[in-house]
């Protein structure tokens, strides 16, 4: 008996024949029991064997050699580990009733001894709240825009699938990563996210709560926030735009999915306001309630901590209020509402789980990772300057212009005995305070993506209208300062440009410089811009040196566009804001009729909601469309002997070369925690398969059939010569719109031109196309150029839109040439067809099991992921994989170190890529798709008995192995 490579127990095969009337396995957390019952060791003790630890299997099935009918007896029993999949009882759910229904009483009654104080109550919403200006039509139309043609974030597939998938599964699980564990304590939000997708799983649906905190972010900062920093903020004009335009240039890259850091942005700044309010009044009702909010938003997700800041910066004058109140009424009716304020979150925490559960599963993720130490909060501030999607040039900009605003004010606060001239000084060190301490406690969030500082977004628009105050000419006197100023933003945001223009996956098609820095003519925007800042600090060096010799006049402040015009912080942010909208709606045009978000976006309105999924044409059967020779050989491929192309001439290794992920599509994960990945596609790496019909071995990709597809290769071992190829011709079918390319599966290095004109070297293969001649035969009238999307040198599907072939021509050819006597300069060809399409939504469909890798889910919102229920995963049918950057991180964070669905599934399946191409966009890399087969079918499936069973919260199974 053999458990992980090592022998467990042992006996003579006759005497277990003889004697042994059973053989019984018994395996838990504690321990693995084997016995051999009717046999004995040389002591004369029953012959079994007790192994101490938890060497548990993970299961995908019970599978024997045996043959025949199956004795009386012989069983399998297996408890599944469930204990995520519960619900409430009726006496805890009464509890939560209760607790709640106490709490907004202790609340209420907070608000009678409040009004002891004989004032009386204001607006909750004041009447300026109703006020609609021009910078509300800015903000709010911009952020609604964006809804539609803006770009998403990387995760929003992944909180999809784990909203979908936890109306089954009954709690909510991460779906991708930890062994399914629940994302408790965090994530309540999720759970709205659910709610919404019982309804529709469509982009602008689900991403509405975003919209809504956007627009609620902004309703805040400019009727709650700027008229507390003080007459001078709420009056300047300036300052408003400023804010407003900073505000959305931090939102726009960061804020428009699934994720919670919206819902948390717009905590932090309710929280802030709360307390300010209580600060105002003298009253602890708002104090509560800001505790309250503080409370949910760092249950939506481990950054919401930063609502905690603002609690702290109060905490000094809430307890002057405090100790004032208590010598009247006493501390316990003050404090217990607010402490019951403060933990009715916990309610919505264990609604559905359980103290162990929780434990368990932050113990989990723990253990599994990433779980970065707070010491090492520079990885994310490494990864921001990175040229791809995570250190985009809007990204950048917006957490730059941040930090600038914090030292800018802090600065003048110093030198102007704390307080900036002209705003409230309390508030204005209290925002400040908050936004320190905010990037003081992300320290201690245990991953460090550049994801998270979109919570910063009301903040940043906040401070960025008290510092339009802090330096502008009314109080930053000195024209010095000021081009100092104005010499620093110019720097920032050259710093910014050497980034890409870079947004996660689909949302980066045809979006320019999305791969690099913005550039015209090889002229970088960041160097002009750079050059900006150089002559910003000579002009400042000037006007430092004459100041001694000719005072500054006392002049009145500039107004209308003098003043716009001096203030460099309102331009840059409305330049980069105005570069993002363009940008994207750029991509909408130069997409179109091809698929883009936008289009995407806006025909979900009409009820097509399946997005990326009706484009997406895949092959069902890649044998079908293979073109007939014209004259019918003994040759195939009508190859000559001496070409120097063979049919075992391609080498068995064919892994794919490794590529930057600088421009990845989906986003990257630590590499302390993940596998890494070749990113070659299922079946397309090389290695041998059964004889072909030209005496071939080669194994072939996309379930190309051998006994009907010849396979040429110039790959030579030893000495190298040169490889020539002109192939027989090949009659092309009726042209029809349900054939919209020609299709050539090859492999090796292969040159090719790409969309932007980048040479990719390589040996010479063409398309040549033909026309019948007088004397019968065909005569080539030209050639095309395939495109080839990668990677070299596995197989992959080089492809030419039929609409480039002259309508005239009946037949086309291949011609090869193997000009470099290199071992690693080869090329391999099948015959061409002419495929048979359908869209993937046609061959997929809604109702079979889908592994949705989680860069993807937004883009397929009509595919059914997997489910999972009560420990037991369904076998998915087909998984959807995003481009190949972005399938290396999907692979790595989804593998089996990390306790990801590709665990369990390469133990189970075998997985053949199917031949995709993206309509209209025949040079894309969408992705791919892989048809999963068992290696094994199972005769018998495994029946699941359940049963419910009442538990107290503190019941533990026993921990999770997780590694």
């Amino acid at each position: 008996m053999i458990l992980r490579n090592s022998v467990l127990l042992s006996a003579p095969l006759a005497d277990v024949a003889a004697k042994c009337s059973a053989i019984t396995v018994f395996t838990d957390a504690e321990h693995t029991t084997a016995t051999f019952a009717g046999l004995t060791d040389d002591a004369g003790e029953p012959l079994s064997v007790d192994v101490a630890g938890d060497l548990r299997p993970q299961m995908v099935g019970i599978f024997s050699d045996l043959q025949g009918t199956a004795p009386a007896g012989l069983e399998v029993r297996a408890d599944i580990d469930s204990r995520f999949s519960s619900s409430p009882t009726l006496f805890k759910l009464l509890a939560i009733i209760a607790g709640t229904l106490a709490t907004l009483i202790a609340l209420v009654a907070l608000h009678r001894l409040d009004s002891t104080d004989g004032r009386a109550a204001r607006r909750f919403l004041p009447r300026h709240w109703l006020r609609f200006t021009a910078v509300d039509g800015l903000v709010v139309g911009t952020l609604a825009l964006w809804h539609f043609i803006g770009a998403n974030t990387s995760d929003d597939g992944y909180l999809l699938n784990m909203a979908r998938a936890s109306e089954q599964a009954g709690y909510m699980a991460n779906y991708f990563r930890w062994f399914g564990v629940p994302e408790a304590p965090f994530g309540w939000y999720y759970e709205v996210l659910a709610a919404m997708a019982k309804i529709s799983t469509a982009s602008p649906w689900m991403r509405l709560p975003a919209l809504i905190a956007g627009v609620l972010c902004w309703m805040v900062i400019s009727r709650e926030v700027i008229p507390r920093l003080g007459n001078a903020v709420r009056h300047n004009r300036i300052a408003i735009w400023t804010g407003g335009l900073v505000f959305l240039a931090f939102w726009l890259p960061y804020n428009n999915g699934l994720r919670p850091e919206p819902i948390i942005a717009l905590g932090a700044l309710l929280t802030w306001c709360s307390i300010e309010r209580a600060i105002a009044t003298g009253r602890l009702l708002p104090a509560a309630v800001g505790v309250l909010i503080a409370a949910f938003s760092l249950a939506a997700g481990p950054t919401g901590v930063i609502a905690v800041a603002a609690l702290i910066v109060g905490a000094r004058p809430i307890t002057a209020i405090l100790v004032t109140r208590a010598r009247q009424v006493g501390w316990l009716p003050l404090l217990a509402p607010i402490a019951a304020a403060g933990t009715l979150v916990l309610a919505v925490v264990f609604a559905d789980q359980t103290l162990a559960t929780v434990l368990e599963a932050t113990r989990v993720r723990t253990l599994v990772g990433p779980n970065v130490k707070w010491f090492d909060e520079y990885h994310r501030y490494d990864a921001l300057m990175n040229v791809s999607p995570d250190g985009s040039l809007a990204r950048r900009f917006g957490v730059f212009t941040m930090i600038l605003c914090l030292v800018v004010c802090a600065m003048i606060m110093l030198r102007r005995g704390g307080k900036i001239p002209g705003a409230a000084a309390g508030p204005s060190r209290r925002i400040l305070g908050i936004v320190f301490g905010s990037l003081v406690l992300m320290m201690f969030t245990p991953t460090k993506w550049t994801h998270h500082f979109g919570v910063y977004a009301g903040l940043a628009g906040s401070i960025a209208a008290l510092t339009a105050v802090a330096v502008a000419a009314a109080t930053l006197r000195s024209r010095r300062n000021r081009t100092l100023f104005a010499a620093g933003v110019l720097f920032l945001l050259a710093l910014a440009f050497t980034g890409s223009n870079g947004w996660w996956y689909v949302s980066s098609y045809g979006v320019p410089w999305w791969d690099k820095p913005p550039s015209i003519g090889g002229n970088a925007f960041s160097t002009a811009l750079l050059g900006l800042a150089v002559l910003a600090l000579l002009l400042a060096g000037w006007q430092h040196l004459r100041a001694p010799y000719r005072p500054e006049e006392q002049a009145a402040p500039p107004r209308g566009l003098r003043a716009l015009l001096g203030s460099p912080l309102t331009l840059a942010a409305a330049f980069v804001v105005l570069f993002e909208v363009l940008s994207l709606a750029k991509a909408a045009v130069a997409q179109y009729p091809a698929y883009s978000v936008a289009r995407s976006n806006i025909e979900a309105l009409t009820g097509d909601t399946c997005a990326l999924a009706d484009d997406v044409l895949i092959e069902s059967d890649a044998n079908a469309g293979m073109l007939t020779p014209v004259s019918p050989s003994n040759n195939p491929l009508g190859a000559d002997a001496d070409s120097g192309f063979t049919p075992n001439g391609v080498p068995v290794d064919l892994t794919a070369d490794e590529e930057s992920k600088a421009a990845g599509g989906a986003n990257t994960v630590d590499s302390d925690a993940t596998q890494t990945t070749s990113g070659t596609a299922s079946g397309t790496g090389g290695g041998t398969g059964s004889t072909g019909i030209n005496g071939s071995s080669v194994a072939l990709p996309f379930g190309l059939d051998p006994a009907r597809t010849p396979v040429l290769g110039s790959y030579q071992t030893g000495e190298q010569a040169t490889a020539k190829l002109t192939s027989g011709w090949y009659g092309l079918p009726e042209r029809t719109d349900a054939a919209p390319i020609l299709v050539v599966t090859a492999a090796g290095r292969i040159r090719s031109v790409d969309a932007d004109g980048i040479v990719t070297y390589g040996q010479d293969l063409v398309v040549e196309y033909g026309v019948p001649a007088a004397d019968g035969t065909i005569e080539a009238r030209g050639s095309v150029l395939p495109i080839d999307i990668g990677p070299s040198p596995s197989w992959r599907n080089l492809r030419v839109p039929m609409a480039d072939i002259p309508a005239d021509a009946t037949a086309v050819r291949l011609v090869a040439n193997d000009h470099d006597l290199s071992q690693g300069q080869w090329l391999a060809v099948t015959p061409p067809r002419v495929p048979q399409l359908r869209t993937l939504n046609d061959v997929v469909g809604s109702s079979a099991p889908v592994l949705l890798d989680w860069s993807v889910g937004l883009s397929f919102p009509c595919q059914r992921p997997f489910d999972h229920e009560y420990g037991v995963a369904e076998v998915p049918e087909y998984r959807i994989l995003p481009d190949r950057v972005g399938a290396d991180s999907t692979n790595g964070w989804q593998d089996s170190l990390g306790g990801g669905p590709l665990g369990w599934t390469d133990l189970l399946l075998t997985a053949q890529t199917m031949p995709s191409y993206l309509d209209r966009d025949w040079d894309r890399d969408w992705g791919s798709l892989e048809r999963f087969t068992p290696f094994i079918e199972s005769e018998v499936p495994a029946r699941v008995d359940t049963a419910t069973v009442t538990r107290s919260g503190t019941w533990d199974p026993g921990p999770i192995p997780a590694r």
